[in-house]
C-alpha cells in the first residue's frame, strides 16, 4: 500500500541509476540520397543523468534541469505500461548540447520506471515523444548504425578502438529538429566506420563525416578543423545537430594544454575522457 498525492510508497525501497550521454557523433548523415538519417555516436561516461526514488501511487518528477516535462514523462510511463514513479533526475548533460540530454532522461525514467523494457521498446517509446532518438537505450551504442528518426538498429559492428577524446562546446544549443533531414550522404563512410580497426582509421572516418555537414550546414567559421591540426589531433567528431564539438586522439596521446587551447578559442564545459575499447 502507498501514500496519495505522489508520496512513495512504503513497500518500495529507493533505488538509484544512472544512464551516461553522448558527446556528438562519429558519423551522421542520409543513408542514401533520399535514404534515413543515420548516426553512430560518440559515447560518453564523464556526463549522463541520474534518477533516485521509488514507486509511487502519482508521478512526481523533480528535474530541476527541466529536461524532462511531466507530459513527456506521463506519456513515456503510459508507453511502456509502467507504474508510477516519485523521482528525482538529476544531468550534468548540456540541454541542447549534442549530449543527448533529452533522450538519456527518458531512458533514465524508463529504467527506473520499467527495469524489464527492453532496449527497442524504450526506443519506440522515446521515438513517440521526441520524434528523433539517440540509442542510449543500448549497451554499447557506439557500435550501432542507428536511424535516429526510425529508432532502429541498421547496422552493428564489433568494439569500438579506443580513443582520448577532448571537448567543449562551441555556440549556443541548439535542438534537434525531427523533421530536419538536410544532411549529407554517408553511406560510401559506413563500410569503412565497419572497417576501423584502430583510433586514426575512425577519426578519419568521423572527420570526413564531419567535413560533410559543414560544409552543407555551416558554420563555415567552424573551429574543430583547425583545432585539431594545431594540437596533432587524429581527426574530430561534431554534434551535426549541436555545438559539442571532440578532438580525437589515440590513447594517451593528448597534449598537455589541450584543455586550455579549446578554452582560450571559446569553448565552454571543456572535458576529457576516453571511449570505447571493450570486446
Amino acid at each position: 500500500m502507498g501514500g496519495a498525492g505522489g508520496e512513495p510508497m512504503p513497500l518500495s525501497a529507493p533505488r538509484r541509476l544512472r544512464v551516461p550521454g553522448h558527446f556528438g557523433e562519429l558519423l551522421q548523415g542520409r543513408l542514401g540520397p533520399a535514404g534515413p538519417v543515420v548516426l553512430v555516436t560518440l559515447p560518453c561516461a564523464a556526463l549522463g543523468t541520474t534518477i533516485h526514488g521509488r514507486a509511487a501511487r502519482r508521478l512526481a518528477i523533480h528535474d530541476p534541469a527541466r529536461v524532462l516535462g511531466p507530459g513527456a514523462a506521463r506519456r513515456l510511463l503510459a508507453g511502456l505500461g509502467a507504474r508510477p514513479v516519485h523521482a528525482a533526475l538529476r544531468s550534468d548533460l548540456p540541454p541542447g548540447g549534442g549530449a543527448g540530454a533529452s533522450t538519456a532522461a527518458l531512458v533514465a525514467l524508463a529504467r527506473f520506471a520499467a527495469p524489464d523494457a527492453r532496449p527497442e521498446r524504450i526506443a519506440r517509446a522515446a521515438l513517440a515523444i521526441e520524434g528523433a532518438t539517440d540509442p542510449l537505450m543500448f549497451d554499447a551504442p557506439e557500435r550501432l548504425l542507428w536511424a535516429s528518426r526510425m529508432g532502429a538498429v541498421v547496422a552493428r559492428r564489433d568494439a569500438m578502438p579506443p580513443l582520448d577524446v577532448v571537448g567543449a562546446l562551441f555556440g549556443p544549443p541548439c535542438r534537434t529538429d525531427p523533421l530536419d533531414d538536410a544532411f549529407p550522404d554517408i553511406s560510401d563512410l559506413v563500410p569503412e566506420w565497419r572497417a576501423a580497426r584502430d583510433a586514426a582509421a575512425l577519426a578519419a572516418v568521423a572527420s570526413e563525416s564531419a567535413r560533410r555537414t559543414l560544409a552543407l550546414r555551416g558554420p563555415a567559421d567552424d573551429p574543430a578543423p583547425a583545432l585539431a591540426a594545431r594540437l596533432g589531433a587524429l581527426g574530430f567528431a561534431i554534434a551535426h545537430t549541436g555545438p559539442a564539438r571532440a578532438l580525437v586522439f589515440a590513447p594517451g596521446t593528448v597534449p598537455p594544454g589541450a584543455a586550455a587551447t579549446l578554452r582560450a578559442a571559446g569553448g565552454r564545459g571543456v572535458l576529457r575522457f576516453r571511449a570505447g575499447g571493450g570486446r
